[in-house]
């Protein structure tokens, strides 16, 4: 089951610190957006497994997906893809036209069987390389 909270809950704030802190070894994981936008939190047999959250975007329907992380544990089991469609149709529930993200090019193929394509070339965040991805809606 998928729940969405319009702030960083606890469950959410804990995958992040578990995946992208203490696996992933980035520094910089919470922001000042954490408080304010949708984060979706997937939860099996009453834990929380995986997470992700919804930006708007610059422009009126525009809306970024960030921050979407699954418990290593729990991978392989279509749990991020859960996830994603969950934040894609809140989305959809407020207007949204189109989504994009920022990828860590070792899962930007994830993403693309979500239909996502690549826009760009590839950068840096802190020490791990990424690529601008987009849906539209």
């Amino acid at each position: 089951m998928v729940k969405i909270y319009n702030f960083l809950c606890t469950e959410a704030k804990t995958i992040r610190e578990k995946v992208f802190m203490e696996e992933q070894g980035f520094k910089n994981e919470f922001d000042e957006y954490d408080e304010m936008v949708p984060h979706a939190v997937l939860f099996m047999e009453g834990c929380a497994v995986a997470t992700g959250r919804l930006l708007p975007g610059e422009r009126s329907g525009d809306f970024i997906i960030g921050r979407v992380a699954v418990l290593p544990e729990f991978r392989g089991r279509n749990l991020g893809a859960q996830i994603m469609l969950a934040l894609e149709q809140e989305a959809r529930r407020v207007g949204g036209k189109r989504i994009s993200l920022s990828a860590q090019c070792r899962a930007s193929g994830f993403y693309q069987t979500l239909g996502y394509r690549e826009i760009g070339e590839a950068y840096l965040d802190e020490f791990c390389p990424h690529i601008l991805m987009e849906k539209s809606l």
